[in-house]
This record gives C-alpha cells, sequence and structure tokens, in this order.
C-alpha cells in the first residue's frame, strides 16, 4: 500500500489529482541533467577572464562622443570599471545613476568608470546629456560586442561590466546591470 502511495504521489500534481506520466517526468528529468551538464561543461572548460592581464582591453583605441580617439591605457593605474552599455537597453540605463554618483564620489581616490556605447555616436551622446554624464563614454558601435565577447561576455548581452584592478589585471565581470551593495563592495576592496 505504502508503494502505491508513494508512486501516486510522484506522478500526480495539484488537488485535483491529475495524473503526469511517467515519460514526461523522465523527460523533465533529462532536460534538467541536460542543463546541468551543459553548465558545469561551459564554467569548467570556459575560462574566466578574472584574474588575467587586461592589457588587450586596454590596448583598445575608440572615439569619445566628441570624435576624439581615446586609449584605455591612459586610465591604467586606476581602479576602472568599463561599462558596455547601450541608449535602448533599459537595464543599462537603470545602472548608470549609480555609476555616476560613484563617480563623483570616489573618482579622486582613483576610481574610473569608462562606458563603451554599443550604440550610434549621436544616440549615446544625447542619453549622455539627459543624464549628466560625468565620466567619458567611448563608441564601440556593434564592434564593441566582440570586444565584450573576448572579456567573458559569451551571451553577448547588456550591460556588461569588467573591473580592472590598478594592478592591471581583471577582478570581476559582471553580465546584467551592478547593483548598488556589489558596487561598493567591489570598490571598497579594490580603493
Amino acid at each position: 500500500m505504502n508503494e502505491q502511495v508513494s508512486e501516486r504521489s510522484l506522478t500526480s500534481i495539484g488537488s485535483a489529482g491529475k495524473r503526469i506520466p511517467q515519460w514526461l517526468l523522465v523527460a523533465c528529468a533529462g532536460l534538467l541533467a541536460l542543463a546541468a551538464g551543459a553548465y558545469i561543461a561551459r564554467t569548467a572548460f570556459v575560462p574566466s577572464p578574472v584574474g588575467k592581464d587586461a592589457s588587450a582591453l586596454l590596448g583598445v583605441a575608440l572615439p569619445d562622443l566628441d570624435g576624439r580617439e581615446q586609449r584605455l591605457e591612459q586610465w591604467r593605474g586606476k581602479v576602472l570599471v568599463v561599462n558596455f552599455w547601450a541608449t535602448w537597453c533599459a537595464p543599462c540605463r537603470e545602472e548608470m545613476p549609480q555609476f555616476i554618483k560613484a563617480q563623483s564620489e570616489l573618482g579622486a581616490k582613483g576610481l574610473q568608470f569608462v562606458g563603451i556605447a554599443v550604440d550610434d555616436a549621436g544616440k549615446a551622446q544625447q542619453f549622455a546629456k539627459e543624464i549628466n554624464l560625468n565620466y567619458p563614454t567611448l563608441v564601440g558601435g556593434m564592434g564593441a560586442m566582440q570586444l565584450s565577447n573576448t572579456l567573458g561576455n559569451d551571451l553577448m548581452a547588456l550591460p556588461f561590466t569588467v573591473v580592472v584592478g590598478r594592478d592591471g589585471k581583471i577582478v570581476h565581470t559582471q553580465l546584467g546591470p551592478l547593483k548598488q551593495p556589489q558596487l561598493d563592495a567591489l570598490v571598497a576592496r579594490l580603493i
């Protein structure tokens, strides 16, 4: 009798007691195992850029919002937060005010934000004026997505942030918004 109760509880759902076919349970378990395996393989075999030298990133030269070429190298020796963003990316737009605030408060202590717009220069310039952007923004267009991919943005999504320590090594990468508590903890450790 207990075996029947156990089997029935595994193959039923909800208060209506509808039965789920056993093949569906096996298929779901298989998909879950496949997803877990893919995640483990991705994390085990795709090397993280954290701890690696950021020379390739620092060697990049892109035009700023005024069209002048800027090398990221000029900010070597500072805690550098490079944020890939676009005007059409809602999460990008939401995280930028905290970056503006951190740049104002900690720029003198060696913190430097640099935005890389995956966008049209005119749109990026207009948005920068709207929010009173106080840190440099370089225009990378869609080619910047390739750069972000080399830095660990496997999904090629935005926002994507790379934090480089004073020693020129990548200390953190973040796909998706960088939340205030996480930013505060990172910066406190590096400044």
